[in-house]
């Protein structure tokens, strides 16, 4: 449905400004774009209601709530059939620690960024849970030693 609405400039720089300050009041939201406080909640209702603005959310340090380790872990599964491929994304669902999941293109079919509390805690999540999950060929690990830049939003046109 959001892909069908035609967003125009005001949208775009609306949506950028929700997406850095998603808390700042309609007021001055409305201020920065030039519209009255009205006219941007009725934009902003239409994009929540197309489902151009997904939801909201606070955006948490992992570092502050102990989690203290991230990885990157690329899988490849034995068969490529539709009940396996469901059956690892059902899986995948139910696991905490991994806060996103793609399916990719050549040689590995997932990558999953995986956040834990520490080593052990990985070591524990791999063996008790991605390798016991039937189906998975082969992973490959790949821990984050710093980040050097983390935009959480969506790049907007200009």
């Amino acid at each position: 449905m959001a892909e069908s609405l035609h967003l125009d400039r005001t949208d775009l720089r609306l949506l950028a400004l929700l997406q850095q300050q998603g808390r700042a009041t309609n007021a001055d939201i409305a201020a920065q774009v030039n519209l009255s406080p009205s006219a941007c909640l009725r934009r902003t209702q239409r994009l929540e209601a197309a489902g151009v603005i997904d939801g909201y959310a606070a955006l948490v340090q992992p570092k502050s709530v102990g989690m203290g380790l991230q990885a990157f872990v690329r899988v490849q599964l034995e068969k490529h059939g539709h009940p396996d491929i469901d059956q690892f994304a059902d899986k995948v669902q139910g696991w905490d620690e991994v806060v996103a999941c793609h399916a990719l293109t050549g040689d590995m079919d997932y990558l999953l960024h995986v956040m834990v509390e520490d080593l052990e805690h990985f070591s524990q999540f791999l063996l008790d849970r991605l390798l016991n999950a039937s189906g998975v060929a082969d992973v490959n690990s790949s821990f984050v030693l710093r980040t050097v830049k983390a935009f959480r939003g969506v790049p907007l046109p200009r």
